[in-house]
């Protein structure tokens, strides 16, 4: 089952476990630059979707993404709600379903503690074997492994070993 794993933000964590258990995982920045128009973010994270969806090598059979209900103050909010929207629209256009998955939920999941801080989420995917460039990757990944717990994915653990750059 090919699972694709979102961090939602400005700087969006993602991982995608393919059928085969290659686990590919990162970071990526959709920050307005200061010469482009104000919706460029969204159709950079339009274009990013698709092309999670090709590197897949075939389908994207789900989704899961984290769902924050709480936001650090109201831009940080629209932001997050501009990007779901996006998610929301993309999946319903390609037929993917779309699950979220609480905060804490995620956290106890991968770390244990429910309030678990980003050192934490960071130091449990480096202990796993993965090389994590922020605390976005990390979320991505334990989304990812509470994704395929929920799915029922035989070999569920994902596996340094299997990670692709």
């Amino acid at each position: 089952m090919n699972i694709l794993a979102i961090d939602i933000g400005t700087t969006t964590g993602w991982a995608r476990c393919t059928r085969d258990g290659t686990v590919h995982s990162g970071s990526a920045s959709f920050a307005p630059r200061r010469t482009e128009a104000a919706g460029q973010r969204w159709l950079k994270f339009r274009q990013f979707l698709a092309e999670q969806r090709v590197a897949s090598g075939t389908d994207i059979h789900a989704v899961y993404y984290e769902d924050v209900k709480q936001h650090a103050g109201t831009l940080a909010a629209h932001v997050y709600g501009g990007f779901l929207a996006m998610l929301e629209m993309w999946c319903a256009a390609n037929n993917v379903p779309l699950r979220p998955v609480g905060v804490g939920q995620v956290k106890k999941h991968w770390t244990g503690k429910g309030n678990a801080d980003k050192t934490a989420m960071m130091d449990t995917a480096r202990a796993r074997g993965f090389k994590v460039v922020d605390s976005n990757q990390a979320d991505a990944l334990a989304i990812l492994s509470l994704a395929q717990q929920l799915e029922h994915v035989k070999g569920a653990a994902i596996a340094p070993e299997r990670e692709a750059a």
